[in-house]
């Protein structure tokens, strides 16, 4: 059996954004629900991508499609705490990109959460995959 992962320090990331949660976000035991984590990874992702012009979520000839994610817990919020999610690109290949996200409360060094996930990059209309646009491949190299 392998040791436990150690969370993330904040130092290990490119790029933050402040994410608030929400009132449904909590569950029945009173901490955020493990599949909201999931979408916070989603939301940090392709904010970052919108904010930087590479991503049109409504017209865009390329999107990029979940084929894979990941998340180990280490400690729990809550509803109405704001998580500062970090983003980083570990892998960035032809047609593929690997994220990795860290969530991070208030002004904490380590990680509460922090996982990955990989978009394969493919045509709209025919959804085969397609090599990364230029300047899309150019905005997650900074994050590399």
């Amino acid at each position: 059996m392998s040791a436990r992962q150690e969370p993330d320090t904040r130092d290990d990331y490119r790029h933050f954004m402040t994410i608030t949660t929400r009132w449904m976000d909590n569950d029945v035991y009173g901490h955020i629900n493990n599949v909201q984590y999931y979408s916070y990874f989603d939301t940090a992702v392709n904010r970052y991508l919108i904010e930087q012009g590479v991503l049109d979520i409504h017209a865009g000839e390329v999107i990029g499609l979940v084929v894979e994610t990941h998340c180990n817990f280490f400690s729990s919020a809550a509803f109405p705490d704001d998580i500062e999610a970090g983003i980083r690109v570990a892998h960035l290949g032809r047609s593929s990109v690997r994220y990795e996200v860290g969530l991070f409360l208030g002004n904490s060094e380590k990680a509460i959460a922090q996982g990955h996930f990989v978009h394969v990059y493919v045509d709209r209309a025919s959804q085969k995959p397609v090599e990364i646009p230029q300047a899309l491949r150019s905005v997650l190299a900074v994050l590399a």
